[in-house]
Parts: structure tokens; C-alpha cells; sequence
């Protein structure tokens, strides 16, 4: 059972990870494409607008989120088809 953690931490560490940088690119994409220029770097910075640094918080931090998400469902689907059940702290949780 403990190599199945580990199988799992790896497959859900390498999901988040790799959703996170792929909708962080897809984000900064997206913002060039509909303001002509690049995202604040640093939203905090008194120079960026509230409306600026606002707006591009909430719109990358659901996309990050929902991709994450996504991801996750996708890895635990995958080790769910190649062990029979889902990782140990996917299996309580009451639908």
C-alpha cells in the first residue's frame, strides 16, 4: 500500500504541476491577446492599476484552480483504471 502512496503522490505532484505551468502560459497568452500587453508581474506594485491587478488575480487564479483540478481528476482516473481503486485519500470521500 505504501508504494501505491507514493505511485499517487508522484502521478498527483506531476498533474499539478504540469496544469499549473500549461494554464499559467495559456493566461499569459490569452491576457496579451486581449489587452495588447504582457500580465502585471507583480500585481502588488503601486503601478499596476487595482482594476489591472485585480482582474488578472481572479482570472489566473481560477484558471490555475480549475486546471488543477481538472488534472487531478484525470491522474485519478488513470490510477483508478490501472490499480481497481482510487488513492487512499480519494477513497472516503462521499459523492
Amino acid at each position: 500500500m505504501a508504494s501505491g502512496s507514493k505511485v499517487w503522490s508522484l502521478m498527483g505532484l506531476g498533474a499539478t504541476l504540469g496544469a499549473t505551468m500549461a494554464a499559467r502560459k495559456a493566461m499569459t497568452a490569452t491576457w496579451k491577446l486581449s489587452t495588447g500587453k504582457k500580465p502585471p508581474s507583480n500585481p502588488e506594485h503601486p503601478d499596476v492599476s487595482l482594476a489591472e491587478a485585480v482582474t488578472w488575480a481572479v482570472v489566473s487564479g481560477v484558471a490555475v484552480g480549475l486546471a488543477r483540478m481538472f488534472a487531478t481528476r484525470a491522474a485519478a482516473d488513470y490510477y483508478r483504471r490501472s490499480t481497481g481503486h482510487l488513492p487512499a485519500n480519494l477513497q472516503d470521500v462521499e459523492v
